[in-house]
Formats: C-alpha cells, sequence, structure tokens
C-alpha cells in the first residue's frame, strides 16, 4: 500500500482550516492541522513533511516568520502561502522566503489541489539520467551541481539551495547562449506563469551576487526572451 503524502497545513480560521483538511484528506493526503504559527513549528519540528500549506495571516508568528524559520532548517519541503493579501510586494516577499507557490484568498480548494499535486509530482521526480553533466568551471568558479557547492578560486564556498543550483546548472548548460524564461520556468517550477517568473528573477539576483567576485561573469537580460551568462575569461563573446 502506498504511504499517503503529508502535509502540515496551518491556518487560524479554525472553520476554514477543517474544512480544507477534509477535502486533503477526501483526494488521498494525510493533513496535519496547526492553528497558529507556534504549534505550526512545533509540529514541523516532530515530524516531516512532504508539503507544507501556512496562512500569513496569524496570531503568535505569521507565516513568513514561519516560513523563514522553517527554510532555515529545510530548504527543500515545498511550502504554499495563503493569504488575502493580493500585493506585488507581499508575492514576492513569499518567494523570497522560499515559497514554491503562493495563493489568495478566496480560491477554489480544486485549484489548490493542483498545484499541491503539480508540486509534490516535481518535488518527487527523479534526475533525468541523459543530464550526466554534474561540475563546471566558470571563469575563477568551480561549481559541484550535485553537492550544491560554488566554489571561488579554490577558496570561498557558497552552499547554493536546491533550486539556486538547478538555476545556475542551466545557465551553465547555455553558457554565453541565451536561456529563455519559459525553458528554466518550465524545468525548475513546472510552469510558466507570472507568479513562477517573479519567483525566478529573485533566484537570478542571488546568481549575481554570488558571481560578484569575477569581473569577467555577467548575466544579463534578454528583453522578452530571457538571460544569458556571459563568461568573458576565455575571449570576447558576441
Amino acid at each position: 500500500m502506498t504511504e499517503k503524502p503529508k502535509i502540515l497545513l496551518v491556518e487560524d480560521d479554525q472553520n476554514f482550516g477543517d474544512v480544507l483538511r477534509s477535502y486533503l484528506e477526501m483526494h488521498d493526503f494525510e493533513v496535519v492541522l496547526a492553528q497558529d504559527g507556534e504549534a505550526g513549528l512545533e509540529a514541523f519540528n516532530r515530524a516531516k513533511y512532504d508539503l507544507c500549506i501556512f496562512d500569513v495571516m496569524m496570531p503568535k508568528k505569521d507565516g513568513f516568520t514561519l516560513g523563514k524559520e522553517v527554510r532555515e532548517k529545510d530548504t527543500s519541503t515545498p511550502i504554499i502561502f495563503l493569504t488575502a493579501k493580493t500585493l506585488k510586494e507581499d508575492v514576492i516577499e513569499g518567494f523570497k522566503i522560499g515559497a514554491d507557490d503562493y495563493i489568495s484568498k478566496p480560491f477554489n480548494s480544486e485549484e489548490l489541489l493542483y498545484r499541491v499535486q503539480a508540486i509534490l509530482k516535481r518535488s518527487q521526480k527523479k534526475p533525468d539520467p541523459q543530464e550526466d553533466v554534474k561540475e563546471f568551471t566558470l571563469g575563477k568558479y568551480h561549481f559541484n551541481y550535485p553537492l550544491r557547492i560554488l566554489t571561488f578560486d579554490n577558496d570561498s564556498k557558497e552552499k547554493l539551495s536546491p533550486k539556486e543550483a538547478h538555476l545556475l546548472r542551466l545557465f551553465c548548460i547555455h553558457k554565453n547562449d541565451v536561456l529563455a524564461r519559459s525553458e528554466a520556468l518550465t524545468k525548475i517550477w513546472g510552469e510558466d506563469n507570472y507568479f513562477t517568473a517573479r519567483s525566478m528573477d529573485v533566484f537570478v539576483t542571488k546568481l549575481r551576487k554570488y558571481l560578484t567576485k569575477d569581473e569577467q561573469l555577467e548575466i544579463v537580460n534578454i528583453h522578452g526572451n530571457g538571460f544569458r551568462l556571459i563568461d568573458r575569461s576565455m575571449g570576447e563573446v558576441d
């Protein structure tokens, strides 16, 4: 018998939380419900989950704070934020924390179900055996993709998050060529929409900061298409 995916749902509205838990349980998920951020963190520390769903506006500890504390301990468990806010700044804040998706209330329960299923499918996907290149040289940097370690000049090291590493790997494969935004979004986030595009922008900004020690490297925007990782260490690039 296949084990049911386990979800941590943190929602302070008891009625809404009970309804959402029942709906997810009807679709073969095991759901643990906590009613504030502190209880949510305690529940997260007690067990292993396949996915977390956090309401943003909660007593004792808001969803964003909870998300940050979870990400300090775990960079891979997917997180979906639920919120009544629709401001772009709040959406971007969620993705900066490391969210995998962001759903504004009110929403259709079926939509949430499909998003949960899509995220779990991506997070459980096995690596493609044909993609066998695991280590790359970028100017003065060495990038070990399986270990997610970016080393500068055999000295300082950065440990990248899974999405940062996946995105940098795509840039390495397409070095000095255009990496289409749609390709990156489809391969890493599973879909190409406004929210995933904004999330990708956040990760591109992070990668730019990691690569600032080598002036020969630059990630540039290609308007209307995507991005280009330029490596001038081997000579001029058109």
